[in-house]
């Protein structure tokens, strides 16, 4: 039961209570019943015993009578069956009755004067036997079949079963329809949030909708608005800091140019100072742009109808790639409705990863799939492993091949980028299963106009 949902869990609820009320209103129903026309049938019963014992009796009182002849006499219709015990033994009307349908207890309490009820089997049929004592120790027994009332029991036993599993269904469809409103307003905040977390900051609850769940939409609403605060606050401050480390950089950079073109007039250890410091120094240049690159993500995508596979063979020639890389499923059109700027920093990105720490580039191909872009960049490194699909787009990770190459010069947000911008445009970055390399997905809603 804890594995599955609210609603599921719920509607179990309400089906199980409704059936345990039903069980038990048609156990007591069906007793209730039972009890009713057993007792009924058992005074009806026992009246018509008297009655016929009194016939016999003062048939039996006319000397020598015919006893046959007697029970003969005898209006008990189908349902009755008349059997009288005298000195000379057992008399019946029909040969299927005789003492041995009569318990010996029976027998002894009618003999020593006691009239007794008893429900006993007579080959196989439900049947009250009721004995009656007459003079002495002669006895008369009458055995009414209990047939009729038996399939009456069978009959009400069905429709109570029946009453109760409908019951049952209709507690299992009231419970799903009282959580189906009862967990919409749940629903909306999972939607709400699902858009958030794409990316849309503006969705907000509406706390109209009802008035119980106010607070949870005041609270809600607040929590968002807290939470972009301090996102864009981020942002800015990224931006901020970026921005305000370009200027001594640029000096630094400078500073690294001339002591790198000046290494012939320096020692061996002062020029390999030098060159550290102007490769950290390039490589802390990268990292600010790419933090400011970053801090733009958090903009909303502009969409315009561009050529993405030009693009796509201008980002190969800019890092010196050949544009046969490039490849364009049947069918699928050149040009895409994405943020020209987005996508050729995707593109470029990728193309650097796959360079880095991929071996290089041996496929860029463009689909359009049901109106959904996907740009896929293979390349022919060692792949990457299931473990680290997900954290290596996340910031400041680099994955497995990236530490396995130590020369590397990677800020570790290449990838975020990447992820970012797709979000951006309301899709997504992963990667997926290839025979050999990586192969590095990105998908984008719309893009197909």
């Amino acid at each position: 039961m804890t594995r599955l949902g609210l609603r599921a869990r719920v509607t179990a609820a309400f089906a199980v209570g409704a059936l345990l009320l039903a069980a038990v209103m048609a156990l007591f129903s069906y007793d209730l019943t039972r009890r009713s026309l057993l007792e009924e049938r058992e005074r009806t019963a026992v009246r018509a015993a008297y009655y016929d014992a009194a016939v016999v009796r003062s048939g039996l009182d006319t000397g020598t009578p015919d006893v046959v002849a007697v029970l003969r006499s005898l209006d008990t219709g189908s349902s009755r069956r008349p059997l009288l015990h005298l000195r000379g033994g057992w008399y019946a009307r029909t040969a299927d009755v005789g003492a041995g349908s009569v318990p010996v207890e029976l027998q002894r309490l009618v003999a020593a004067g006691q009239p007794a009820v008893q429900r006993v089997r007579v080959d196989g049929q439900p049947t009250l036997l009721v004995g009656v004592p007459l003079a002495g120790e002669l006895g008369y027994y009458e055995l009414t079949s209990l047939r009729e009332v038996e399939e009456t029991f069978q009959v009400v036993g069905l429709a109570l079963t029946a009453v109760a599993i409908m019951v049952a269904g209709a507690g299992a469809a009231l419970g799903w329809y009282a959580t189906r409103h009862s967990v919409r307003p749940l629903t909306a905040v999972a939607d709400a949030a699902e858009r958030i977390a794409a990316g849309d900051f503006a969705t907000r609850l509406d706390p109209t909708t009802d008035p119980d769940l106010t607070r949870l939409s005041t609270s809600f609403n607040h929590m968002v608005d807290q939470v972009v605060r301090r996102i864009e606050r981020d942002r800015r401050f990224a931006a901020d800091v970026s921005h305000e480390l370009r200027s001594p950089l640029q000096t630094l950079a400078a500073a690294a140019s001339v002591l790198t073109r000046r290494r012939e007039h320096q020692d061996e250890r002062t020029a390999t100072a030098a060159g550290l410091v102007a490769d950290e120094v390039a490589r802390f240049q990268r990292l600010v742009d790419d933090l400011i690159q970053l801090a733009r993500t958090e903009q909303p995508a502009h969409r315009d109808t561009v050529d993405v596979a030009g693009l796509a063979r201008d980002a190969c020639r800019e890092r010196s790639l050949p544009e046969s890389l490039v490849q364009l499923a049947e069918g699928t059109p050149a040009r895409w409705r994405v943020d020209r700027r987005r996508f050729e920093q995707i593109l470029l990105n990728l193309l650097d990863n796959a360079v880095r720490y991929g071996g290089g580039p041996v496929a860029v191909r463009l689909d359009m799939r049901d109106g959904i872009g996907v740009l896929d960049v293979d390349d022919d490194g060692p792949g990457v492993p299931e473990a680290d699909r997900e954290v290596i787009f996340d910031r400041f990770v680099r994955g497995r091949a990236a530490h396995a190459r130590a020369g590397t010069d990677g800020t570790g947000l290449g990838l975020a980028l990447v992820a970012q911008h797709a979000a951006a445009h309301g899709g997504h970055a992963a990667v997926v299963d290839r025979e050999r390399g990586a192969r590095f997905r990105v998908e984008l809603p719309g893009a197909g106009g």
